[in-house]
């Protein structure tokens, strides 16, 4: 299976409340940031599910705060599958500062698989490489 390297991001000043650390709304914003990244290094980027007529919608978000990060920082989120099942998945996300020694937050994000029409669809059929890759990556063999 393919290594798939944290997502790299370097806190910008927007990002920032007045005393210069992260507001908490942009860790799910790097979620999705993560989760784009995560996505092409596995060899599915998101336009190329697009192109295929399906939609990756967000269910639900979730962040646990830990230690602040702020303006100038640099943080790595290591993302993986969590739970898959072939209509739903979900992602689990862990921020770490540069050299990986904070643990800054901790979080997820659940999705499901849609056609354009909005209709439930399963990515097995429609998609069998990728749920092959969403399968092998996933850590709870429970959910499977």
């Amino acid at each position: 299976m393919k290594e798939i390297k944290p997502y790299v991001k370097k806190v910008q000043y927007y990002e920032t409340d007045m005393m210069l650390v992260v507001h908490h709304s942009n860790y799910i914003r790097w979620f999705e940031e993560a989760r784009m990244d995560y996505l092409e290094q596995a060899d599915f980027p998101y336009q190329e599910i697009e192109a295929q007529g399906i939609l990756i919608p967000v269910l639900e978000a979730s962040c646990k705060y830990r230690q602040a990060v702020r303006f100038g920082e640099a943080v790595q989120i290591e993302t993986e599958v969590a739970r898959a099942n072939g209509v739903r998945f979900t992602l689990s996300y862990r921020v770490y500062d540069e050299s990986h020694n904070i643990l800054h937050a901790t979080g997820s994000t659940a999705h499901c698989f849609l056609s354009q029409d909005f209709a439930p669809l399963s990515i097995k059929r429609r998609m069998p490489e990728f749920y092959q890759f969403l399968m092998e990556s996933c850590k709870d063999a429970a959910a499977k």
